[in-house]
């Protein structure tokens, strides 16, 4: 649990205080060590009795010391571009080679530089147990439940996307079966994995790409999935609905976006009718929309209307985007501001369960709108608060809610994921009736150091593309490195 990572973090700092004070020049760094194991050791006193009711602290308290320095380091590099360029450039270089000498899997050297870095900020671990151990002390933080997926992904560049589009459909049936069977495999036992990890009320995200070269060119080509990749996807799908967990289909690149939203509404309209949690009808499949393609609104509505007509619930997880380096610049909002607008726009009418400007129905004569379960995936403070008055003016009023939970990734904006768990355990606390108590969700990705390669550049490339916010998470993390100095390390 929480308590015992903090006990981590206190017995290696104070093995660094004592190092430190046998080097004759290091008054300095002695000085800043110590700092930093008082640090520890009093956040472990402050949550020794984790089971005593307290009022909660400022929210970035809640993380370990050793979170927050990792956190401050990655994002210094990954807020200035003269760092990131040469960073994104070396990550890029090992996660696109097909040589074996640069696979962090095999070799050592690498997998240790990159496993102490990048790889701990972003991902939940490498074997069952360290990934159990992740989501346990988040869940020992406060957040309502996890997001987990498998860190095995395909993603294509424009050469790579052409040559498979120039295959003619029926040659797609030829590709050999054993390397195909072997494939899908390998990507129905990573899922399933995932799924024994996670609980009752988490997520598992998955991508179908991940399923193989074979799997990716019938998603090109608008074909249906193979006799092998159909069965993998029903069994995941009944091992989810049986062990209460929901599954997330990530949104990928365009040229097999459109077979992706196809696939999915098939199992929407498959699962999500009859299943539910805690007596509710609940979606179990839900699709990822990217506000940041001008096409978004349409499939929405489209979706909401055949959820209305044929009576399931819509599951939506509501994203900006991250392919925007790889997909054709036209299919985009001209700016920013662009994408946030259709994103809060689509997010109002979710949660309100109203068409508007932003979502409109695909049907002008009906305006009925269906029950859609979200999860609200952004780093985007703005968007969130907006999301927050909505809610909070539904609870004040007695309006009827819609289900949501909130979403982040693990190793990013965890100044915003902080403040939603401290607001819920705020609210919870006061007893406060006039507000939402938010359900926040981190999203985690687990795999081996090689495996998790392609997922961490596209880590680093959102943050490339989102520098302002890199920049206030990494103020806010020297904010409370700061706050714990200047109050002498107290937990007030």
């Amino acid at each position: 649990m929480f308590t015992s990572t903090l006990k981590r973090d206190l017995y290696r700092t104070s093995w660094g205080v004592a190092k430190l004070s046998q080097h004759p020049h290091s008054s300095r760094c002695l000085h800043w060590a110590t700092k930093c194991r008082q640090a520890v050791a009093s956040t472990v006193a402050a949550t020794h009795d984790a089971k005593s009711p307290h009022k909660p602290g400022p929210s970035l308290g809640i993380l370990p010391l050793s979170t927050i320095v990792r956190s401050l380091s990655v994002t210094t590099v990954t807020s200035v571009p003269a760092l990131l360029t040469p960073a994104l450039a070396s990550l890029s270089f090992v996660a696109e080679s097909k040589a074996k000498v640069l696979d962090p899997d095999y070799n050592s050297i690498l997998k240790a530089a990159l496993r102490q870095t990048i790889y701990s900020q972003f991902c939940a671990g490498e074997t069952p147990h360290e990934v159990e151990t992740t989501i346990s002390d988040l869940k020992g933080l406060g957040y309502a439940g996890v997001i987990l997926g498998y860190g095995r992904e395909v993603v294509m560049d424009e050469d790579e996307a052409r040559a498979l589009e120039s295959r003619e459909a029926h040659e797609v049936k030829r590709i050999d079966t054993a390397r195909q069977a072997r494939e899908v495999l390998e990507w129905k036992e990573g899922t399933m994995q995932t799924l024994a990890l996670a609980q009752e009320g988490d997520f598992v995200a998955l991508k179908f790409t991940g399923a193989g070269r074979e799997a990716l060119s019938h998603l090109i080509h608008g074909l249906p999935p193979s006799a092998e990749l159909a069965q993998a996807i029903t069994d995941i799908c009944d091992r989810a609905r049986d062990r209460g967990v929901q599954l997330l289909f990530d949104a990928e690149q365009h040229a097999v976006q459109s077979t992706i939203d196809a696939w999915v509404l098939g199992l929407q309209r498959k699962y999500n009718r009859t299943f539910s949690l805690q007596d509710k009808p609940r979606a179990l499949v839900y699709g990822t929309y990217q506000a940041y393609l001008r096409s978004t609104p349409d499939t929405l509505a489209s979706h909401l209307a055949a959820a209305s007509e044929e009576g399931f619930v819509l599951g939506v997880k509501l994203v900006r985007g991250a392919y925007l380096g790889s997909d054709p610049r036209h299919l985009f909002w001209e700016n920013k501001d662009g994408t946030d607008q259709s994103y809060d726009a689509i997010a109002r009418a979710l949660i309100t369960r109203q068409y508007g400007p932003g979502l409109r129905p695909s049907d002008p004569q009906s305006q009925e709108f269906p029950q859609a379960d979200l999860v609200l995936a952004t780093h985007n403070r703005k968007s969130i608060e907006k999301a927050r008055a909505l809610r909070n003016d539904q609870v004040r009023h007695k309006r009827p809610m819609i289900e949501m939970v909130y979403g982040q990734l693990q190793g990013m904006a965890d100044d915003i994921s902080c403040q939603l768990v401290h607001e819920s355990a705020t609210t919870r606390y006061e007893g406060n009736a006039l507000e939402e108590i938010p359900k926040p969700y981190k999203y985690l990705v687990w795999g081996t150091v090689g495996e998790c390669t392609k997922y961490l550049l596209r880590r680093g490339r959102e943050n490339r593309d989102a520098a302002s916010r890199t920049r206030d998470t990494r103020n806010a993390m020297f904010a409370e490195v700061k706050r714990r100095s200047c109050l002498g390390f107290s937990f007030k």
